[in-house]
């Protein structure tokens, strides 16, 4: 059962972020964001200054998203456990970030490591 967990952990963890933040023009801060975050089939527009878009929580995704510059690739997962079961789940997301291009994603060994390491931006 210990090699199962390890064969999942390595599995799961294989396919490494991948992310881009590119371009960039005017003060930090300044420009408007606009992203499109999905998984699965399910997909939300999130808008930050001001914060909108069709994300059941855009206040608390978009403050998430200040304290990583916009770059997903820098979330710190939460506390949580969750099952050994691999059924993947590909998170994405794809727009601007304060005038810079942002497409990013990341697959996990299910949608509890999803929500584990994404926290708001995800829980639609």
């Amino acid at each position: 059962m210990i090699g199962l967990a390890a064969t999942l952990a390595a599995v799961a963890g294989a396919a490494g972020p991948a992310a881009a933040v590119t371009g960039g023009s005017g003060p930090r801060g300044a420009a408007h964001s606009k992203l499109t975050l999905t998984y699965q089939a399910k997909v939300v527009h999130l808008t930050c200054r001001p914060a909108g878009g069709d994300h059941p929580r855009p206040v608390q995704a978009c403050a998430t998203l200040r304290d990583i510059d916009g770059n997903p690739a820098r979330l710190k997962p939460g506390d949580a456990f969750c099952m050994l079961l691999y059924a993947p789940v590909t998170a994405r997301v794809q727009g601007t970030w304060e005038g810079r291009s942002v497409r990013w994603q990341q697959t996990y060994g299910n949608s509890c490591e999803m929500a584990r390491a994404t926290g708001v931006l995800f829980q639609f």
